[in-house]
Order: structure tokens, then C-alpha cells, then sequence
């Protein structure tokens, strides 16, 4: 751990809880750099290990079995955590702007935040649809959307928009889990119904053909009904819209489309690409301030465009956010 008598000589400034940063500080914490202090800024106080959240929401993991406690962590390290969310850059200026606190002061300046669903392009699906991302703020969710089921009387829709990655495993971790839930209050668990819809012609179109041919048949098999080819372009609180004209009555309506980089983030003068996520060189250093790094979900590898080997925006095993 960090001596508290050593002078500080670097600051490093860690935005958000994903997956790089708890690594980082853990790799700190075990092997401390004199002189250099790190500060967190991350909005939760738990951050999930998204990888495991099909299997949490399936019910095979418990919250602390997928959550670990950024602030001990923090505290293990030595490092600095602020419980704020950045919502500015100024890079002349090398400071973090939080909602608040005041700026914080960087030397080198990593982002991890995840990102951000982009539903006010669908009419009414910010109203009436649970999206997925940002993961931290799931659970919660999901907890509401588990309780509506539990005490909806008669047959229940789902519909999950969504056919990456995403999409599927979470669509067949909540079939298992409801099933299971309405067999333990002594329901008939076919009374429950799901519908995946995908705007691409295939269900996992980053996948190869196997991959998708052996999950069309899971899908099918567990009686799940996949929608190809459907845009969604309109939610209301009892039904979907797609662009051919289709009509899919649903109870609850999952969001798990692409998501997006955060608003904020175009303010700052980094570059991001047409998602606005931020643009990285091979080393996570932004192209645009080699003292600006971003990792996971909100970076976008300019050599490695996502889809090609650069990860899978789209699922929840992705990389998490903070």
C-alpha cells in the first residue's frame, strides 16, 4: 500500500468502476509506484463483474458474487475514491469537472464508464422499455421487473429488442429464472412467453454460422420466438412497432440494442467515433491527448473497429461501466 508520508509527484485519475480500473487497482495495491497517487471517481460504490450477469440474473449467483466493493478496494490500494460522477473534461487545463466537487486535477486521466442506451431515437421506448446498460444501474431494475412478474396475474409477454450477443443470453437467463420463480409459487411457468427482435437478418450477426445455428435451435427448443429482420421504431407501454408494420403485444420490454457513448463526453473536445464512443490508439491513449486513456465499453480502437475483433458492445458480458 501507498505511504501517506510520500510525497505525491503524479496524479492518476481513474473515471468510472469497469473492469480495467479494478484491475488497475489491484495490481496498485500489491505493487505500489512511489510518488504516484491514483483517485477513483465512480458514481456506485459496487461495480459489477458484467460477465457474470446472465448467471446472476438467471439466479445461479448471488449480488456479492458478482459485485465487487470499489471503495475497499479502493482503500486496499491507497488510492483516493470520490463518490461523484464526471460530467466534463477541460484538457488545457488537465482537470476532471464531477457534478459535486470541484475539478479534479489529473497528470494522466483513464475512462471507464461504460455506456449509455441510446433510446430517445425510438419513440417511446425510454418510457416504456428496462434497458440493460448502464450495468451498474440494472440490477435495480431488474429487481422491479422481477416483482411485476411475481405478482402479474394470468400469462406474462416479454419481448427483449435485441438479437447480439446480449440479446440471446439474456433473454434465455430470465426464461430460466422466471420459469423457475412462477414454478415456486405454484404457477404454471408456460403462462410465460418471450419474443427476441432483431433488426438484422440473423440473430448474433458477429458470430459464425455455427455459433447462431446452434442458438436459433436453443431459442427454438425453449420456444422463444425470434423476430428477424424487425426494427423496432415505436414502444408503448403494451406493444412494440416495427418498421415492416409488425405489431408484438408484450407485458415487460427489455432494451438491449446498441448502446452509446455518454452525452457529455461530446464537450470535451476528445474524438469519438459516429457512437460517441472515444477514439483510441493501440495503446488506450486517446487519439487526441496521449495523457487521456480509455478502456472497455466507451473506447473505440481506431485500428480495431468493434465487430471486427473489437468486442461485443452489446452483451452483457462486454466490458462493464461505472
Amino acid at each position: 500500500m501507498q505511504s501517506p508520508d510520500q510525497p505525491i509527484l503524479r496524479d492518476i485519475v481513474l473515471v468510472g468502476g469497469g473492469h480495467s480500473h479494478v484491475g488497475v487497482l489491484k495490481h496498485f495495491g500489491m505493487h505500489p509506484l512511489p510518488g504516484v497517487r491514483l483517485t477513483v471517481i465512480c458514481r456506485d460504490t459496487h461495480t459489477p463483474y458484467s460477465g457474470m450477469l446472465p448467471g446472476y440474473i438467471a439466479g445461479h449467483y448471488s449480488y456479492d458474487e458478482v459485485h465487487i466493493d470499489l471503495s475497499r478496494l479502493a482503500q486496499f490500494a491507497g488510492a483516493r475514491f470520490f463518490r461523484d460522477e464526471a460530467v466534463g473534461l477541460d484538457l488545457g487545463a488537465a482537470r476532471v469537472r464531477c457534478r459535486d466537487r470541484p475539478p479534479v486535477p489529473y497528470d494522466q486521466l483513464s475512462i471507464n464508464i461504460g455506456s449509455t442506451p441510446q433510446m430517445s431515437q425510438v419513440a417511446g421506448a425510454a418510457e416504456h422499455a428496462v434497458p440493460v446498460k448502464p450495468i451498474n444501474d440494472f440490477d435495480a431494475r431488474w429487481r422491479l421487473l422481477l416483482d411485476r412478474v411475481r405478482n402479474h396475474a394470468g400469462a406474462t409477454r416479454i419481448a427483449v429488442v435485441g438479437g447480439g450477443a446480449g440479446g440471446v443470453e439474456l433473454t434465455l437467463a430470465m426464461q430460466y429464472r422466471l420459469r423457475n420463480e412462477l414454478r415456486g409459487l405454484g404457477r404454471d411457468p408456460d403462462k410465460l412467453s418471450f419474443h427476441l427482435l432483431t433488426d438484422d437478418a440473423d440473430i448474433l450477426p458477429t458470430h459464425n454460422a455455427t455459433v447462431r445455428d446452434a442458438f436459433a435451435h436453443v431459442l427454438s427448443e425453449r420456444g422463444v420466438v425470434v423476430h428477424r429482420g424487425a426494427e423496432v421504431v415505436e414502444v408503448s407501454a403494451a406493444r412494440l412497432r416495427t418498421a415492416g408494420g409488425e405489431t408484438v403485444e408484450a407485458d415487460e420490454i427489455v432494451w438491449v440494442t446498441r448502446a452509446g457513448g455518454a452525452h457529455w463526453l461530446r464537450e470535451t473536445g476528445l474524438a469519438l467515433d459516429a457512437d460517441g464512443f472515444i477514439q483510441v490508439a493501440d495503446t488506450l491513449q486517446t487519439v487526441t491527448d496521449s495523457k487521456v486513456f480509455a478502456a472497455g465499453d466507451i473506447a473505440s480502437m481506431v485500428n480495431y473497429p468493434a465487430g471486427e475483433g473489437g468486442g461485443l458492445r452489446g452483451s452483457p458480458g462486454a466490458a462493464a461501466g461505472g
